[in-house]
């Protein structure tokens, strides 16, 4: 399979035009400045973006900003590292309100930047992106709003379950689970062993909720995903039946003690600290976690040896695609007043230069043509096998629906797992939040 030959196309997919609903209203206008002003004057530009632990990561965005810099000397990029929760669901929104947004910041795409070019707060790139977007693929389309781009992807993925292969060895599991079956099988002999099957972060609410995003991915059909992202239509029963199956999962007890307030990737004592440090045998977390797992492991070397990555398992007889798969990406977007250097280091950070770079520090798929050549990480090759024998790839629920909904219903799906909620509440809470 030529699957570094295939990596971006692959990666860019997948995640279809259909995920994406054509937004109206505002945005800044697409107006390139003469060349001759570009790099002219000394320019000041507020970047920021999730890689908030010490790792790779967040070294590597450092040496691109101080690259750029080098290349364009009137340029000076200044850095806030942020984490995610705090950056997509309190810093940035108040920033965005405010009159002095940052620069440029991460973007997640789909329904959420529909909704902040609704509110005019996105510069418009459309024309000064041409060849990224070409080099790119059809990726793009997920920071697009009506036929105009206003973000650019740099990585892109699919979700799954990250192992330890030497617990599963020790438990006498021969094979990654492919069914939900065989994956219970694995919880109940990881147990007899006195392994914690399955390390959870609901303490973060996203990483639980991702747990419902898979079994609605099970449950209901393409088209009925495919119209639901468009329509924030949820009257299908399979999305009651995606959190029946939820409940039925937590009540074999696969996750550690008080995973219900336990952080998703901070330090060693959260989720993806529990399988970084051989306590915890299990992670479902996307592409990007390979990164998260080494700025919180104990010994790297250990880690490098032991981890694996398997898709997330179909179930018998269901309606859904068992080949379908969850993904998506990180992106940036440049702010509505942005200076226009702003969008040529956005250009800067997709080019193949930096994208194959970034493929080299193991913290995600890159998206630029080319720059897989950069991944060496095996369970990161796992993933691009996977994600090219993908049927198809749905955006992440709560990005597709839009920060209104995808809230709502993360809240809702987090009372599943705490016990005082039903797959019911679930759909009504949906509901509500389509009707604003």
């Amino acid at each position: 399979m030529a699957i570094k030959r295939r990596a971006s196309t692959v990666l860019a997919l997948s995640i279809t035009t259909a995920l994406l609903v054509a937004g109206c209203g505002g945005g800044g206008e697409s107006e390139a400045p003469p060349e001759s002003e570009l790099f002219k004057n000394p320019v000041t530009l507020t970047w920021w973006h999730n890689a908030s632990q010490d790792g790779p990561g967040k070294t590597y965005w450092e040496k691109v900003a101080k690259d750029f810099s080098a290349k364009h000397p009137t340029v000076t990029i200044e850095i806030e590292a942020i984490e995610t929760n705090q950056l997509q669901r309190t810093r940035l929104p108040a920033a965005l309100l405010s009159n002095d947004p940052p620069d440029i910041f991460q973007s997640w795409g789909g329904g959420e930047i529909r909704e902040q070019v609704e509110a005019d707060y996105l510069k418009e790139i459309t024309d000064q992106v041409k060849t990224e977007v070409a080099d790119i693929g059809s990726a793009t389309e997920i920071w697009a709003v009506d036929g105009k781009q206003y973000g650019l992807p740099y990585r892109m993925g699919i979700e799954g379950i990250w192992y330890n292969k030497d617990m599963f060895a020790k438990a006498g599991i021969t094979a990654p689970p492919s069914t939900f079956e065989e994956l219970n099988e694995a919880v109940t002999k990881l147990k007899a062993i006195n392994v914690i099957p399955i390390a959870l972060g609901a303490g973060d609410k996203w990483p639980a909720a991702h747990w419902w995003y898979n079994f609605a991915l099970r449950a209901c059909s393409i088209d009925t995903l495919k119209k639901a992202s468009t329509d924030k239509v949820f009257d299908d029963p399979c999305f009651v039946k995606a959190g029946q199956d939820l409940k039925a999962f937590i009540d074999t007890e696969p996750f550690q003690p008080n995973f219900i307030a336990t952080p998703g990737q901070n330090d060693p004592t959260s989720a993806n600290g529990l399988l970084a440090n051989g306590k915890a045998a299990m992670e479902l977390m996307g592409d990007w976690n390979r990164g998260t797992l080494d700025t919180v492991a104990a010994d790297k070397a250990a880690l490098g040896k032991f981890l694996g990555w398997f898709p997330v398992p179909a179930i018998s007889g269901s309606a859904g695609d068992p080949k379908a798969a969850l993904g998506g990406g990180d992106g940036f977007a440049c702010a509505k007043n942005a200076p226009a250097e702003c969008v040529e280091f956005l250009k800067y950070i997709v080019s193949p230069e930096v994208q194959k770079g970034y493929a080299e520090t193991g913290t995600g798929l890159p998206v630029a043509k080319g720059a897989a050549d950069g991944v060496t990480d095996p369970a990161l090759k796992s993933i691009l096998e996977a994600t090219s024998s993908a049927s198809y790839v749905q955006l992440w629920l709560d990005t597709a629906y839009g920060s209104t909904v995808g809230t709502a219903m993360n809240d809702a799906i987090v009372a599943i797992f705490a016990g005082n909620g039903t797959p019911e509440q679930v759909v009504e809470a949906m509901k509500a939040a389509a009707r604003k």
